[in-house]
């Protein structure tokens, strides 16, 4: 008994290919499907790093501000002491040639350059973490505490040779020798900030491979 043929197309319309129809292998078993692999998802864009920049930007211009008006303007530079809520919270002019608490305090003019490049630096290395990991909210933030505050510093010693402190808090019956200011509590709680962040997240595990599948009729 002979296939029905198939009826010729009307005209005008285009011809219909015959369905094509998968042979069974040479072992006589069923063809196998092909797998359709799914495309991976693209990677996430890299995060921006406004925050750094926003944080970096507003210590700076706040260090500086202050330290314009509490030394220019009130002239503390001159009248050494000003008593806001003695003895809790007072200006006390102090010039700073080493670092916090004057360590590596000297006259010595390399030694001030060096206290430059270290600061310098810092800022760098931390700026290339930033460029590489792009890290989440928190720590751009202390990062740009970081930052912020090592550049209002460095603006102090190419500008006046020393650091410009005039922060002083005491206690009752105890008197604080030493002055900071707003950049040294900028670097104190963005180095805090980074050291307390979290590691990174470990890698999920790798999926387990597919197991082969047995054919009908083998053996085992």
């Amino acid at each position: 008994m002979s296939d029905t043929p198939t009826p010729p197309a009307a005209a005008g319309e285009p011809a219909k290919k015959p369905a094509r129809r998968r042979l069974p292998a040479a072992d006589g078993t069923a063809p196998k499907k092909r797998r359709v692999l799914k495309a991976e998802p693209p990677p996430p864009p890299p995060r921006k790093l406004w925050w750094a920049l926003g944080v970096t930007l507003g210590v700076l211009a706040l260090d500086q501000l202050s330290k314009w008006i509490v030394v220019q303007a009130l002239n503390l530079k001159e009248v050494q002491a000003i008593d806001v809520i003695d003895p809790w919270l007072n200006l006390r002019m102090a010039w700073n040639q080493g670092v916090n608490f004057g360590l590596f305090g000297t006259d010595a003019e390399f030694m001030r350059w060096v206290l430059i490049g270290v600061a310098l630096a810092i800022c760098v290395g931390v700026a290339v973490w930033l460029m590489r990991l792009r890290p989440g909210t928190l720590a751009q933030v202390a990062a740009g505490l970081l930052v912020g505050g090592a550049l209002g510093n460095v603006i102090d010693r190419v500008a006046y040779g020393a650091v410009a402190d005039f922060l002083n808090m005491s206690l009752p019956g105890w008197r604080n020798p030493y002055s900071f200011n707003v950049a040294d509590i900028a670097i104190f709680a963005g180095a805090l900030g980074l050291i307390v962040q979290p590691g990174p997240k470990p890698a999920p595990p790798p999926a387990p491979a597919p197991r082969p599948r047995r054919r009908p009729g083998s053996g085992d």
